[in-house]
């Protein structure tokens, strides 16, 4: 759903450079990389979270080394007005681990991790192709990954 921007200054984006870079770090840590005091930084981070400008932390995992040997960005086009049910249809889909909505020349764009070529097929075919909605799918496989966030 749209949201409105929140005001950051330049120690509220620093704060979010570090946590992007390392959430597990300490605020003890996150404080002296900023030039702030801990509870400065602490009261920041809680203001960040309270104004949904951070939603939750995370881990980032390799795919690959996690088994998830295949993966593809897959491409649907919709039938008009069906965007609200199946964006929550494709949440429930598990190798499904991003979505986006789009323009362009296709309504959705969907990052699918499986267990390899097999699986893969099993939930584009089985799973997104025959959700209510869809009309069209496209499939690009992707041969390499790099996540620049690591």
């Amino acid at each position: 759903m749209p949201s409105t921007p929140v005001p950051l200054d330049e120690t509220d984006r620093k704060i979010l450079t570090e946590l992007s870079r390392d959430s597990r770090q300490s605020v003890t840590a996150i404080a002296a990389a900023v030039h702030v005091s801990r509870a400065h930084a602490y009261a920041r981070i809680n203001r960040l979270r309270e104004e949904g400008v951070i939603q939750r932390f995370s881990t980032v995992v390799d795919p690959v080394r996690a088994g998830l040997q295949a993966s593809a960005y897959v491409t649907l086009k919709l039938r008009q007005n069906t965007w609200r049910e199946l964006c929550q249809q494709l949440q429930a889909i598990p190798a499904v681990h991003h979505i986006a909505l789009v323009g362009g020349n296709f309504d959705v764009m969907l990052l699918v991790r499986a267990v390899d070529t097999v699986h893969l097929r099993q939930v584009i075919f089985e799973h997104i192709q025959q959700l209510p909605g869809v009309v069209d799918t496209q499939t690009f496989l992707i041969f390499e990954d790099i996540d620049t966030r690591a």
